[in-house]
Order: C-alpha cells, then sequence, then structure tokens
C-alpha cells in the first residue's frame, strides 16, 4: 500500500509538470495505478495456482503481454469515461499510450518475475523436505532392521538352551523361558524410543544376564559399575545387549574356567563413557573367526543416529579386550 502511494505520488508530480492540472493528474495516477495493482494481484494470483514449466516458459511473457494490453485498454477506456470532456487531455492520452505500454509491461513482468522465483523457492523448498523425510524413513527402516537382524542370534541359543534343560531340570527351564519373555516384551516396548536412561538400560541387560547365566551357570560373573551421574545419562535402546553378548561369547570361548565381564559407565565431558571388558585369549580366539556383525551393526547403528563413526572402539589389552562406547549427551 505505502508503495503503491509513493508510486501514485510521484506520477501526478510527473503528469502536472507535463502540463497537466493537478486535478488530472490526481485522475490519471490513481485511475491508472488501482488498475495496474489490480493486474498485478492478477499475476500474483495466477501464478499462486499455476506455474508453468521449464517448457513453458514463454507463457509467462505472452501473460505479461496481454495482462498489460488488457489493463492499458481498461485505463484508457476509464480515463476517457472520467475525462470526456478535456479535450487535451485525451490527445496526450493517445500520445502517452506507448511509454504508458512499456512502463506497465515492465512493471508486470517484474512481478510475473517475482513470482517465478518465489514459486521456484517453494518448490525447491518442497523437494528438500520430501528428500529429508524420505532419507529419514530410510534410516529409520535400517535402525529397525538393525535391531531385528541382533536379536536372532540371542533368540537361537535361548532356545538351544532351554532345549537342553527341559527333559534334565524342567524348573530352569520354565524359569528361563519365563526371563526370555520378559527380556523380548521389553524389547517390543523399546522399539519406538529414540533414547533411554542408562538405568532403564542396564534393568533391561539385567534381564539377558539373568537368562545366561542360566545357561552357564557359574562360569559367567558380570560385574556392573555406574556413577550416580551417569544412570540419568541417555544412550539409544538396547545398545549394551549385544555387545555383551559378544563379550560373553568371545570370553568363555575356548576356557572351561570361570569369566568376568566388567561394565564400566561414567559421564565426562558431555558424552557418556560405557567401558565393556572380557578375558581375552589370542590363541583360541585366532580358531574361531566371528561375522564382526554386532560390533558392526552397532557402529552403522551410532553413525545413523549421531552422523559419527568415531563413538565406538575396541581394543586388546593383554589378556583383556575392551570395547568402547561414546555417546553424546544433548543438553
Amino acid at each position: 500500500m505505502i508503495w503503491w502511494l509513493v508510486w501514485a505520488l510521484i506520477q501526478t508530480i510527473v503528469l502536472h509538470r507535463l502540463q497537466l492540472t493537478w486535478e488530472t493528474a490526481f485522475i490519471d495516477s490513481f485511475v491508472s495505478n488501482t488498475l495496474l495493482a489490480l493486474a498485478c494481484f492478477i499475476s500474483f494470483l495466477l501464478y499462486r495456482y499455476y506455474q508453468p514449466g521449464k517448457t513453458n516458459k514463454m507463457y509467462r511473457v505472452v501473460f505479461a503481454i496481454v495482462i498489460t494490453v488488457l489493463f492499458l485498454n481498461g485505463s484508457r477506456w476509464l480515463l476517457r469515461y472520467i475525462l470526456v470532456h478535456d479535450d487535451e487531455y485525451l490527445v496526450f492520452l493517445e500520445a502517452s499510450s506507448p511509454v504508458r505500454f512499456i512502463v506497465s509491461l515492465l512493471i508486470i513482468s517484474f512481478v510475473t518475475l517475482l513470482n517465478w522465483l518465489w514459486g521456484t523457492l517453494e518448490e525447491q523448498k518442497e523437494q528438500q523436505n520430501r528428500k529429508a523425510e524420505a532419507e529419514q524413513l530410510v534410516k529409520e527402516a535400517e535402525l529397525v532392521k538393525l535391531r531385528q537382524q541382533l536379536q536372532p542370534h540371542f533368540l537361537f541359543n535361548s532356545l538351544n538352551s532351554i532345549s537342553a534343560l527341559a527333559g534334565a531340570k524342567p524348573d530352569e527351564a520354565r524359569k528361563m523361558i519365563q526371563q526370555l519373555s520378559d527380556f523380548l516384551r521389553g524389547t517390543l516396548k523399546k522399539d519406538e524410543q529414540q533414547t533411554v536412561p542408562l538405568q532403564e538400560e542396564l534393568e533391561h541387560l539385567n534381564l539377558y544376564l539373568e537368562i545366561e547365566k542360566v545357561r552357564f551357570g557359574h562360569r559367567l560373573n558380570v560385574e556392573i559399575v555406574a556413577g550416580d551421574n551417569s544412570v540419568a545419562a541417555k544412550l539409544p535402546p538396547l545398545l549394551l545387549q549385544p555387545i555383551v553378548e559378544n563379550a560373553i561369547k568371545f570370553g568363555l570361548y575356548g576356557t572351561i574356567d570361570a569369566i568376568t565381564v566388567s561394565i564400566a559407565a561414567r559421564v565426562e565431558n558431555m558424552h557418556l563413557l560405557v567401558e565393556v571388558k572380557n578375558p581375552f585369549d589370542e590363541a583360541t580366539q585366532n580358531v574361531k573367526q566371528g561375522t564382526g556383525f554386532g560390533l558392526s551393526s552397532i557402529q552403522r547403528r551410532l553413525f545413523l543416529l549421531y552422523s559419527r563413526n568415531d563413538l565406538i572402539s575396541t581394543e586388546k589389552n593383554g589378556n583383556e579386550f575392551i570395547t568402547r562406547l561414546k555417546i553424546p549427551q544433548l543438553k
């Protein structure tokens, strides 16, 4: 509205300097600029609901010319009707028609260009949103797939153990079935969660460890040390179980002695640091070559969640194998 008033005022002054009276100049300026504003508004509405494709660029040029011609004829007719008795003005109106056409075409073309730019930016924004949504769906699908792939390894081992216990120790088999049921129920519950407190993750991990202790009896000992400042820290759900499963698997392989798997957690520099240690005998481990799926899948999952590849690391330290997690904590 302000720009319309400014432009109308400038045009009134220019027309007055061209020997028109103030009244005539004001009428000409008011009528011309009102109709021009209407033409620009019609252009805006049209391009809001219809944007010609890249192969139809000429449509914009043709449309600008058509709107300009309609505007010019409409303003000439209305001005002739209002100022019909002013012969000098009617001569001036005819003489100034080419200039009016050029100026109007430039303004309407400018509005057309702005609408085209606006439509292009909106289209790019929509494409980026669709791309981001598609990438998010792919990421979520891959995360679900990774979580689901981890469960069968543990489930098959547990079912084999239940089968072995069913005949000799039916009470322990029933207990293990109940523990497995509780564990799987908790797993399903966590599938929709992005992160969980470490305390909740450790409680779920204990369900898993109770099952493993039924399988391995006195041979398996687990030590968990978590500071008070770490139990509230957040991490992706079901992250520790495959790491501990990996530690138990390779810690017990090749030995009949009891082993201890230790888990330590602390918060440092806005990161939750978790270390999982298990005994490691290189002589026996070289005989058994694992697929490496467990730790590699965790690394892939952490990358999808945090876009970082340095959040899980492993180290062989003498007769110990150490897996370290570093989970960023958002403020």
